[in-house]
């Protein structure tokens, strides 16, 4: 079944599904629930709800309301319930918008999302495809959230070192995405359990180009490289190294542990931006107040025989 007003969506996979309303409207519409990553329930619920709402903003678009979505087990605490949905009721209000409903199953686990539904002038809609060789990638937030969630349940770390992660997974991409808009780049998305390499072979397999990367130029939290060194990763991370390796190059003084942490797969993490040279400056002067790690991590060239390839400086 096709749709002309379907403007993205199975065909070629991006960030959000866009439907056309008219030729100034469109809806996009996105969905991420997943099992707590951290043991307070209201942080839970915060990172959940900001994870949701991220896809919206990789898009450009604005989100204008959203559902909960729930599974929690019978016989759990209500309050613990509670908790989880102020985390997720405080981010709606960060983003400016209306929780206005949802739906609740019951779990052995608990689960926590939201369907999001936002706005986004259809003219101005930012693809995953839309990268050109010039181009310079810079991402928003630092790496290693799954690395760092990984060693918090595993009591590798203390609480006290996990906060930065915690707080960078709660904070919403709503200004990446503003900035965006407002200076105009050329492919962006957002940067989730695929890792980093997953997100930007996407970008770079449907822009038809290869992009180079830098890994010291990549922010990551601290004690994430030793953490790697140890080999506390989550699976989804190693299963990331696994896949782009086909499509991927390394030179020889880049180690398995620096693949594993630009595979790490992240719960809420950054925007990847691909953007013209001449205005990458502009970019990072009006995100640094919002989102201080971020930085130009490589370049988009030309396609080669490889779609990703990584150099230690």
């Amino acid at each position: 079944m096709t749709d002309p007003n379907v403007l993205s969506g199975t065909g070629l996979p991006d960030d959000a599904g866009v439907y056309k309303i008219n030729n100034q409207l469109a809806l996009v519409m996105t969905t991420d629930f997943f099992p707590p990553v951290v043991d307070d329930p209201y942080d839970y619920g915060r990172i959940a709800a900001a994870n949701s709402l991220s896809d919206v903003y990789a898009m450009g678009g604005t989100p204008i309301s959203a559902l909960n979505i729930v599974g929690f087990p019978a016989k759990a605490p209500h309050e613990m319930l509670g908790e989880i949905l102020r985390g997720g009721s405080d981010i709606a209000q960060k983003a400016g918008m209306p929780i206005i409903g949802g739906h609740t199953v019951k779990n052995p686990e608990p689960l926590y999302g939201l369907a999001v539904t936002g706005r986004i002038n259809p003219n101005k809609i930012i693809n995953k495809q839309g990268a050109k060789p010039g181009d310079v990638i810079v991402l928003t937030k630092p790496l290693g959230t799954g690395i760092l969630t990984t060693a918090l349940k595993n009591d590798k770390i203390t609480a006290e070192r996990g906060k930065e992660c915690i707080e960078s997974m709660a904070m919403l991409n709503k200004e990446g995405g503003e900035i965006m808009q407002n200076i105009g780049v050329n492919a962006a998305t957002d940067i989730t359990g695929f890792g980093l390499m997953g997100h930007l072979y996407e970008m770079a397999s449907q822009s038809d180009i290869s992009i180079e990367l830098h890994f010291k130029s990549v922010p990551v939290f601290d004690g994430v490289y030793d953490l790697a060194k140890e080999s506390v990763y989550p699976g989804g991370s190693k299963a990331n190294f696994e896949f782009v390796k086909e499509f991927a190059t390394f030179n020889p003084d880049v180690g398995f542990e620096e693949g594993i942490i630009l595979c790490d797969a992240q719960t809420s993490g950054g925007l990847a931006i691909s953007i013209p040279r001449r205005k990458y400056k502009r970019l990072l002067e009006a995100l640094h107040p919002y989102y201080p790690h971020a930085a130009v991590i490589g370049q988009v060239k030309e396609r080669e025989n490889w779609h990703l390839q990584v150099l230690k400086e």
